[in-house]
């Protein structure tokens, strides 16, 4: 991936350095287990509870993705400055979704964690969502990007503002593209990806922002009419959508 000069990518860079000063040092817990035949060795074990060792990328992957740490925030802030810089190369790569990665933050409760270290990983999600719009062809697509932060935030309003903020041809072609993505799924009344949280609520967000604020952008995007016409039926419900001339017949 080639970041962009520019303030998003200063601002994208600034926030990982302050995620390797603020959890410089960090190991998990000495008394941290895992179950070596599923996860991994006692040697692996113990490189999680040695400060500031690089993970082999393996490594690193089983241990986010694992749900049964004891002190899964510790875990988090001990491998979280790696572990950033490898999701903004594309280095992470789930096995649905990048919402997987938003429910490892989840697990690891960081918005309890004291100020500093919350706001640090604060920082950096909001600096890779703000520089992930601009990002011509970011190593994550936009809408992966939006599903991880509204997981490990347990909110959508925010990152959907600074969406509809930015007046960007970049930020509406990759809205195009979410639409795109996210259209079967909301015609099914569905939230386009797991959660862990209020699905309605997310859904229902998520499909009355699009409804509002997609379609004059998008129509300058040049985007198909066929597309346009799905996001209009997300706005109605029951035989409304359904006898709907252009309803496009999905068996969901």
């Amino acid at each position: 991936m080639n970041l962009p000069d520019g303030p998003s990518r200063l601002r994208l860079d600034r926030a990982m350095d302050s995620l390797a000063v603020t959890f410089r040092g960090m190991t998990a817990r000495s008394d941290e287990t895992q179950c070596d035949c599923h996860w991994g060795s006692e040697e692996e074990l113990a490189l999680l509870k040695t400060p500031d060792v690089e993970l082999d990328p393996d490594l690193l992957d089983r241990t986010w993705r694992a749900p049964d740490w004891t002190d899964h925030g510790a875990v988090l802030r001990r491998i979280l400055p790696q572990f950033a810089r490898a999701l903004v190369g594309g280095l992470v790569e789930p096995l649905f979704g990048m919402d997987e990665v938003g429910l490892s933050f989840t697990r690891g409760h960081w918005q309890q964690w004291p100020a500093h270290q919350s706001a640090a990983v604060s920082e950096f999600l909001r600096a890779w969502w703000a520089h992930s719009l601009i990002e011509p062809d970011p190593a994550v697509p936009v809408y992966e990007v939006l599903a991880l932060c509204a997981e490990a935030s347990s909110v959508l309003g925010p990152w959907l503002g600074t969406w509809e903020a930015l007046d960007h041809p970049v930020a509406d072609r990759h809205l195009a593209e979410a639409a795109a993505h996210w259209e079967y799924d909301l015609l099914g009344d569905q939230l386009p990806w797991d959660t862990w949280h209020d699905a309605d609520a997310l859904r229902t967000e998520l499909a009355g922002w699009l409804v509002r604020h997609a379609p004059a952008r998008l129509r300058a995007q040049g985007a198909p009419e066929e597309l346009l016409h799905r996001i209009r039926l997300i706005g109605l419900t029951g035989l409304a959508r359904w006898e709907d001339p252009h309803w496009p017949g999905h068996r969901y």
